[in-house]
């Protein structure tokens, strides 16, 4: 069992100032894989004392030495390549090849973009005899959500360093151990003390404290609505910036001049993706009615390809859920969507035949669902599809847009006017065409109660910076 009861801070890994634990569950065995420190307010005080001494000196790193530090940061991390994906597979219960192509690399892109956007990026301007800077914005105070140990925890690290900003982290207790290799990564890279700081521990005692800090400058949180309203309400008493990415209710718009078949197994492989806990999932597939039990038809067929098992089976394409609670949260919008009248093509309650022991849940999948059924308007956050109906193309965006969330949303079709005019009507921060490959250096980030801010690429680092006007500089 691997116990590791320290938190990183000032470049060392110091002992907590508690003693409570927090055990670590492999979500594919339900047994305890580890141990880490339950965090106490004074590990995050030292923690904020550490980013705060090395802010000075750190914020005034050239460019080239940021550059070169992101790109030795994405040297090491692939040194870590095995122990990574290994330990996602342990802690999250993803699928060894997903652990590889998906978590592993997305953490990996974020580093190396940011390197990239670096290379052009302008930290000042002259408007005449006004010159505008962009200042590192201080100390941030990172929280990080367990669906994804390294992409979240990489985008918020990768453009806070890219800025000159130092910070605390605070990954997920069910997830800390991609955290911890990350810190050990940034160790072999070189990273000044002080400028990156781990602590351990729940959300109440670590998560509250960041969002409350006087002394942390700006806050980015991804996670659930309720946490980040929490977050935001911490936030004001000292008036600090926050970034908050939230949840999602994600629409897929199937255009009826696209191939069903094909749109089938899109609208499966998004919905069953890392166990269906993924925020920008498209959990609501928007069908033209004539096609309806066409589509239905094609998800049946193509569901067997996309088996639930083992994460260690090469043949698996999804494993359990993160924890018991996760799955009990599932089974009670499976029993939802059964008591609202939806019909239930595939799945349901229970866990998949053969795999008694771990929090599997069968790919479930609802017809004839209505756009006000709860598990139409709530994320669910698990391998659950809700296939909706729509009459024209207004209908269609109308059914998309009513939600609180506007996280995402997807369009599959094949004439590019319409495919145009749907993306463009769709209120949601990131819109996907035709299953089209990620673009790191894309910004990402919500509308509505998806939250506010964006990560990734330039717009990542922007969330790091001040701006500042000094008028009347000479030239």
């Amino acid at each position: 069992m691997r116990s590791h009861l320290k938190h990183f801070i000032n470049g060392e890994w110091v002992a907590s100032t508690g003693s409570e634990t927090i055990n670590v569950i492999n979500p594919a065995t339900e047994e305890v894989i580890g141990q880490i420190s339950n965090g106490t307010e004074e590990d995050l005080d030292k923690a904020v004392a550490a980013a705060r001494a090395a802010f000075p000196s750190f914020s005034q790193t050239s460019k080239q030495e940021r550059i070169d530090l992101l790109n030795r940061i994405a040297d090491e991390y692939e040194k870590r390549k095995d122990d990574i994906v290994e330990m996602i597979t342990q802690e999250l219960g993803a699928p060894l090849k997903m652990s590889y192509k998906m978590h592993y690399n997305m953490g990996l892109s974020h580093f190396r973009q940011a390197a990239k956007e670096l290379e052009t990026f302008e930290f000042s301007e002259r408007r005449g005899s006004t010159l505008i800077r962009k200042e590192a914005i201080g100390v941030s105070g990172l929280i990080t959500p367990w669906n994804f140990p390294t992409n979240q925890t990489s985008t918020k690290l990768a453009s806070a360093f890219a800025a000159g900003s130092t910070v605390i982290l605070k990954p997920s207790e069910l997830t800390p151990y991609a955290a911890i290799i990350l810190a050990e990564v940034f160790e072999a890279a070189g990273l000044p003390k002080g400028v990156f700081n781990l602590v351990n521990g729940s959300g109440e005692i670590v998560g509250n404290g960041i969002s409350s800090h006087p002394d942390i400058d700006f806050v980015s949180f991804t996670g659930s609505g309720a946490v980040g309203q929490k977050i935001s309400e911490n936030a004001a008493k000292t008036v600090k910036r926050v970034a908050l990415e939230l949840g999602g209710k994600s629409p897929l718009i199937v255009l009826d001049d696209y191939d069903v078949k094909k749109a089938a197994k899109m609208a499966v492989a998004n919905v069953l993706t890392n166990s269906g806990q993924v925020c920008t999932a498209a959990t609501r597939t928007l069908i033209p009615k004539s096609k309806k039990d066409e589509f239905v038809k094609a998800v049946k067929e193509v569901l067997p390809q996309f088996p639930v098992g083992d994460p260690r089976d090469e043949k698996t394409y999804y494993g359990p859920l993160v924890s018991e609670k996760q799955y009990d949260r599932v089974q009670e919008y499976i029993k939802k969507g059964q008591s609202e009248g939806a019909t239930l093509v595939a799945g349901g309650t229970g866990k998949p035949e053969g795999l008694e022991k771990g929090y599997y849940v069968k790919p479930t999948v609802f017809a004839d669902v209505k756009n006000d059924m709860i598990i139409a308007q709530e994320e669910i956050f698990g391998p659950v599809m809700s296939i909706l109906t729509y009459e024209n193309l207004d209908e269609a965006i109308e059914i998309a847009n009513d939600t609180i969330y506007g996280l995402a949303g997807y369009v599959i079709g094949e004439d590019e006017v319409t495919v145009d005019r749907v993306a463009s009507s769709i209120r949601a921060g990131r819109i996907t065409v035709n299953q089209a490959p990620a673009d790191f250096s894309a910004p990402f980030g919500g509308y509505k109660q998806s939250g506010f801010g964006r990560e990734w690429g330039d717009y990542g680092i922007e969330e790091y910076l001040e701006i500042k006007a000094v008028v009347g500089m000479p030239s």
